[in-house]
């Protein structure tokens, strides 16, 4: 049986505004519905501690930090996007297509990468 990762998150909000609370709501349910390792998470009030938001160079609230495992990750917003924060919690892995790669690099070649 592999070893369950440990996870610590810290979610920084400013006070009980609406995109804080909803982000916190957000986590919390993901957290609970699609966590398979143990994990450990601080919500800090950068109005009650705005040291540790400066320390950690938060500049919007919320902000989700992933700390453990590395690499670290930040996601910025109300965590309404769930696909995306199961992505940057590397809980969710994105699968590219040949189609979707190529179409990203065609639009930046010359010609649309026509001969």
């Amino acid at each position: 049986m592999p070893a369950r990762k440990t996870y610590i998150l810290k979610l920084y909000v400013a006070g009980n505004t609406p995109n804080s609370m909803r982000a916190l709501n957000t986590l919390r349910e993901i957290l609970k519905t699609d966590f398979q390792g143990v994990y450990a998470l601080k919500v800090i009030d950068v109005l009650k501690s705005p040291q540790l938001a400066e320390e950690d160079k938060i500049l919007a609230t919320p902000t989700l930090a992933k700390i453990l495992p590395p690499p670290v990750r930040r996601i910025i917003g109300d965590l309404s996007d769930r696909e995306k924060v199961l992505i940057g919690l590397d809980l969710l892995f994105e699968e590219l297509t040949d189609n979707d790669f190529f179409l990203e690099v065609d639009k930046d070649l010359p010609n649309g990468g026509k001969s």
